[in-house]
């Protein structure tokens, strides 16, 4: 990434700053990801943690928590040309324990899971009609992974018209390459991209 000019994403000029009302989605954070025998794996223990914390304060904060999660009829027949593109995501099918949550993440009462079929938490939800309703008018993401589910979200949570933030420390990918140019890709375009500290702190603040 070297031969990338730092001032096109990072110029203090484009940044689209914090939001008053924010929610914190958490995408796809399930045992696929964890397992080394699974397809999916993608060795990112340490971005669970940072996520959790980050949960932890938004809760503390009274702010929104959704987690999104890929459940697929048996056979994926709602799939479509993702599973057919991304075979591994047979393992989404309904009752296959690689869907359920990643040890250590269990749903609060108060956190609203949306369960998804394609790369979006946007796509085919309710998830923009809610965070409308209850007068969301910014966007903090954490998940799995950088280059599909969260890029995808963040793309469309820009295109609702939500500030839209990505917690550095609380996404990962399989590969640091992907992961690094899609952060510095996000962070040009479509979202800020900042560290769990300092999400912690906005949400303190609040």
């Amino acid at each position: 990434m070297s031969d990338l000019n730092p001032g096109y994403a990072n110029s203090e000029g484009n940044r689209a700053g914090f939001g008053k009302r924010p929610a914190l989605i958490l995408i796809d954070f399930v045992r696929a990801y964890f397992d080394p025998e699974c397809d999916l794996y993608a060795g990112v223990e340490e971005t669970l943690a940072s996520a959790l914390r980050v949960r932890a304060a938004a809760h503390s904060a009274g702010v929104p928590v959704v987690l999104t999660n890929v459940v697929y009829h048996p056979g994926a027949m709602d799939g479509g040309r993702f599973v057919e593109k991304l075979k591994p995501l047979r393992c989404f099918e309904a009752g296959n324990p690689m869907g359920g949550w990643a040890e250590g993440l269990e749903p609060a009462k108060t956190d609203l899971v949306i369960t998804k079929q394609y790369p979006s938490a946007f796509f085919g939800t309710s998830l923009a009609s809610t965070l409308t309703a209850l007068g969301v008018d910014q966007v903090i993401l954490t998940g799995l992974t950088t280059s599909g589910c969260v890029r995808a979200t963040c793309v469309d949570s820009m295109s609702h018209g939500f500030i839209t933030t990505i917690a550095r420390d609380a996404v990962g990918d399989r590969h640091s390459d992907p992961h690094e140019s899609n952060l510095f890709d996000m962070d040009a375009k479509y979202a800020d991209v900042v560290s769990e500290a300092q999400i912690i702190e906005h949400l303190i603040s609040l």
